[in-house]
């Protein structure tokens, strides 16, 4: 007898779904035969609002392209702008936006964490991985003023200057987070339950990954070592020591090793960055935003995010502000391409726990 195909709905108003998205199930008893991502349940649209704006004002809109993880959106927006016009930046601007970049890489493997274990019914992980993320959150707001978005880096380098006793908070905060990764260990990394859930699901096959344009933790966790810090350094990453972590499998647990390994280069990174911070200027002043038209051309940019290579391109007809913006996200692929390919054939209980697996912000592809 024929096994009855059902189809069933697993978000946009659910725990286990990385944000505001929908995947649409088609299974036989628990194993889904068809996967259909859909987004569109959250604000949308970001390049074609930048086009209405100047091009300082598209700072607050690219922050919400991944609500998690906002700044190597600024990041990437400055870059854009200071290759257009040829602006320099400050060397000790270049070490604080690595030093923001990497903070905003610990909070967001944070968020991971808890995501992961708490799809498997791990709950006392997320309260404490949340908890502890807010610890850096501290970080950004005693530095910002906001808590999630920052608006910091920006052309020709960051809004303010470091305040006073900032770098102890920093050092004192990398101190703490590296105490809890036994805690985190214990819980999760050496839970033998962990081990079961994750060994063997949600393979990406290594020989498709560079094909299907799969980058981040879940391509290091296929055993291929890429990280744009290290391929095309910007920034000050090129004086900074600091490996890339990788695994083989291409499952759930081989993309955990990586993430739990690169939690911890970058805590290494903040350090050396707190340690060999220049004194000097911050900031190299821009024209009046209200009134600066950003020179003619096209340029390309990208940077490493927790979730892997994220590029940004622009063009400037000259005018005030952006005439064109294309972002592109790894959730773009992780969230739509490569999610449906490896839920085929998996059971229904592990599609929240492949999805936090491949880190996804959903404004990155409806965007």
């Amino acid at each position: 007898m024929r096994e009855k195909e059902t189809t069933l709905y697993l978000g946009p108003q659910h725990p286990g779904i990385t944000g505001n998205m929908m995947v649409k199930l088609k299974v036989t008893g628990d194993t889904i035969i068809k996967a259909e991502t859909h987004v569109g349940y959250l604000h949308r649209a970001f390049e074609k609002l930048m086009e209405a704006r100047n091009w300082m004002q598209c700072f607050p809109i690219v922050c919400r392209i991944c609500v998690p993880e906002p700044d190597p959106n600024e990041e990437n927006l400055a870059r854009i702008i200071e290759e257009l016009e040829g602006r320099e930046v400050p060397e000790r601007a270049k070490y604080i936006r690595v030093m923001v970049l990497e903070l905003a890489r610990l909070g967001t493997y944070l968020l991971w964490m808890g995501g992961q274990s708490g799809s498997m019914g791990l709950y006392t992980m997320p309260q404490w991985t949340i908890g502890d993320r807010d610890y850096i959150l501290d970080l950004f707001e005693a530095l910002t003023g906001g808590r999630v978005y920052h608006m910091y880096i920006w052309p020709g380098g960051v809004r303010r200057d470091l305040p006073e006793g900032f770098k102890d908070k920093v050092l004192k905060t990398m101190d703490y987070l590296e105490g809890r990764l036994k805690d985190y260990d214990d819980l999760l990394f050496d839970n033998a339950l962990f081990y079961k859930r994750a060994k063997g699901i949600g393979v990406i096959d290594k020989s498709k990954a560079m094909e299907w344009g799969v980058v981040g933790a879940p391509l290091r966790g296929c055993g291929i070592k890429h990280d744009v810090r290290i391929d095309e350094p910007y920034e000050v990453y090129d004086k900074l020591k600091f490996v890339v972590p990788t695994a083989e499998g291409g499952d759930v647990w081989a993309r955990a090793l990586v993430r739990r390994q690169e939690f911890e280069q970058s805590i290494s990174i903040i350090r050396q960055v707190m340690e060999q911070m220049p004194s000097g200027e911050f900031y190299n002043k821009v024209p009046n935003p209200l009134n600066w038209k950003v020179p003619a051309g096209d340029a390309y940019v990208k940077t490493e995010s927790a979730r892997g290579e994220f590029g940004y391109y622009g063009v400037s007809d000259g005018g005030l502000k952006p005439r064109r913006m294309h972002v592109r996200g790894p959730a773009y692929v992780h969230g739509v391409s490569l999610l449906e390919r490896i839920l085929v054939g998996a059971n229904i209980a592990d599609v929240s726990f492949i999805m936090n697996s491949l880190g996804t912000c959903p404004p990155e592809i409806e965007r």
